[in-house]
């Protein structure tokens, strides 16, 4: 069965916009170091993956390069907005228009490439993104999370803030609700008044609708190494009894330690080192590509053939 491989490209900057820090705005960057780990974790696993890149950051002449470099590698490019703020879904609809047009525009230049996909930041969705989404042409959506441990994510992420009231309203649904764990684990067709849109979730557990992608299982790897392995062993094998290939997500932190990216150390896993990260990811994408033909979502999708679940936004 067909998997897919994605990588939010979050950069250094929309991180710290996002925890409330200060600095940001200088647009501080690790692209330079974090795409060549990118491009050797998929050329070791012989796989081909989806980036969603940041429409800020593709607008940056610095950076077209490095992008276009992942294009070239054969790798399908999707849209991450453009300012990477995850309330994009408390948008009135022409901000919304402006936001994912800016960013498709920007990244289709840098990279050559028309995005046919999106991810919202923080995995923020709503009616009116999806419509803009199906009238801009593309073909589907990946924005969705069944997981019902977003709140004590974000309890947890909220502790090393300190962000003012506002800024804390804007981020009161940063990873979900409980209620997201009731969402589809499998890919559908969003029923948008005859405008078709496919989602693809990012996969959950079966059944337990826990995280299975990379940054969580690092997490568990802090604690065992064999707890983390054993739990991706059991993920797979309940999406392959279910006839499900699952949608696996990175994000560069996967590829960066702490002592690479000290701005960051309130993330979970960045007490260990860049070169541990890296084996220990490499490790979680062999096990994938062990079980599945895994490939990007474009192809995932079109290895699905017509959807026929449906559901209203």
């Amino acid at each position: 069965m067909r998997a897919s491989l994605s990588l939010d490209l979050d950069n250094l900057w929309s991180y710290l916009k996002t925890h409330g820090d200060a600095g940001w705005e200088d647009y501080p960057s690790y692209l330079e170091q974090v795409v060549p780990h990118i491009t050797a974790l998929a050329g070791k696993a012989d796989v081909s993956l989806t980036v969603f890149v940041v429409g800020q950051d593709a607008a940056f002449d610095k950076n077209r390069e490095l992008l276009g470099s992942l294009a070239a590698a054969g790798h399908e490019i999707g849209n991450h907005s453009f300012r990477h703020e995850p309330w994009i879904h408390t948008y009135a609809p022409t901000e919304v228009a402006d936001e994912l047009k800016r960013a498709h525009e920007a990244i289709a230049q840098a990279t050559d490439r028309q995005p046919r996909g999106f991810r919202g930041p923080g995995f923020s969705v709503s009616p009116v993104i999806l419509r803009t989404l199906a009238g801009m042409g593309y073909t589907y959506d990946a924005s969705t999370l069944p997981t019902w441990i977003g709140p004590l994510a974000r309890r947890y992420y909220f502790r090393s803030t300190q962000l003012t009231d506002k800024q804390m309203q804007q981020r009161s649904a940063l990873f979900g609700s409980l209620t997201d764990g009731l969402q589809p684990n499998v890919a559908y067709q969003w029923d948008l008044e005859g405008i078709q849109l496919a989602e693809i979730p990012v996969t959950t557990l079966p059944l337990g609708r826990v995280p299975i992608h990379v940054s969580y299982l690092l997490y568990l790897s802090g604690f065992s190494a064999r707890l983390a392995e054993t739990y991706l062993k059991l993920a797979l094998l309940g999406c392959r009894l279910r006839r499900q290939g699952p949608s696996i997500l990175l994000h560069p932190l996967d590829l960066l330690g702490g002592d690479e990216v000290a701005e960051l150390e309130f993330f979970p896993g960045m007490n260990m080192t860049g070169v541990e990260k890296r084996l220990k990811t490499a490790r979680f994408v062999t096990m994938l590509t062990d079980s599945y033909a895994v490939g990007t979502m474009e192809e995932h999708l079109a290895d699905l053939g017509p959807l026929t679940r449906t559901r209203r936004p």
